[in-house]
């Protein structure tokens, strides 16, 4: 369902010599630089009367801009009184270290009981942003650091920010395998040619670039620390598969607990009793979309992913010399 939008207004002297994408982009700032571009390029997007489809065109200043486009109207979701883990607020955003088990926003399967659900009961005004001021997921069981937008000017430049690759995201991360070293997985991502709920490393995918440096190293596992160059759906997951190291409990890349020879019962049972992967953003930072500081946010790994690590320290001391 859409609504239909139209708008006109005159640019201003001090546009001259710029491009038609720059141009509309200061004079409609409600609308994220992306969007006004696809308008463009579908013919929404007149000059003086005349359809232009041209970004680059350049302006002189005085011209008439129409823009007649079809905007998706947001679906109304309910608020719900669900806790929220609050590290940061201000008037323009929010981080919050989102739990295990949390779906973000909802969907098939989880009509409610969302992150979205919970920011539009800490703060009812988020119902007037795109996907209420939402800039980036986390899978349902992944935990760790969630920035969101309060305004739309925050979130055009966050989304634009993420684009542009000026934010920065670090994960922790527990793999099967032992990795000798540190890395980048540089392997395009895109939907899984058969099963349409996975994601898969395609020639047909989205560039995805994935750095990962080893943290510790145990018997039959590594702890990782990994930085996010691009965020596709469940790239981290996706990618550590392919290099034949999936995440300790990754449900759909992981396969099964892979306990080291001789492990301990307790062992063995911790790793098939961890159900979700073993994955959590530490550390989120950010220039703030509206003052231009740069912030830094850091969340401590959740306890069942300590409890693992542990567990492994354990065992890997007790068979040092099979280490």
């Amino acid at each position: 369902m859409a609504d239909k939008i139209q708008h006109q207004d005159i640019v201003p002297d001090s546009c001259l010599g710029k491009r038609l994408d720059q141009t509309i982009a200061q004079m409609f700032p409600d609308y994220s630089r992306s969007r006004l571009k696809d308008w463009i390029l579908a013919g929404s997007v007149q000059v003086d009367g005349k359809v232009v489809t041209r970004a680059r065109e350049k302006m002189m200043g005085g011209e008439t801009i129409c823009i007649h486009a079809d905007v998706e109207v947001e679906v109304h979701y309910e608020a719900q009184n669900i806790p929220l883990n609050i590290v940061y607020e201000d008037d323009d955003l929010l981080v919050i270290n989102k739990p295990a088990g949390l779906v973000v926003h909802p969907g098939a399967g989880n009509p409610d009981g969302t992150v979205l659900n919970a920011l539009l009961h800490h703060c009812p005004a988020q119902d007037k942003l795109p996907r209420a001021g939402i800039v980036h997921r986390l899978d349902k069981d992944t935990t760790g650091l969630m920035v969101v937008a309060k305004s739309i000017a925050a979130q055009t430049n966050l989304v634009e920010a993420l684009q542009a690759r000026e934010i920065t995201r670090e994960y922790e991360a527990i793999a099967n395998g032992v990795m000798t070293a540190g890395g980048v997985v540089d392997e395009a991502i895109g939907r899984h040619p058969t099963k349409r709920t996975h994601m898969a490393v395609t020639i047909s995918g989205r560039p995805s670039v994935t750095h990962y440096r080893v943290v510790e190293k145990y018997r039959l596992h590594t702890r990782l620390r990994l930085r996010l160059e691009t965020g596709r759906t469940h790239q981290i997951r996706v990618h550590m598969s392919y290099i034949t190291h999936p995440l300790v409990g990754d449900p759909v890349y992981g396969g099964r607990p892979r306990p080291p020879k001789n492990a301990s019962e307790e062992l063995r049972t911790m790793l098939r009793a961890f159900k979700r992967q073993a994955l959590h953003a530490a550390m989120l930072s950010l220039y703030h979309p509206i003052t231009g500081e740069l912030m830094t946010w850091t969340a401590p790994v959740p306890d069942d992913m300590v409890a693992i690590a542990k567990a492994l320290q354990v065992d890997a001391r007790l068979h040092l010399e099979e280490y």
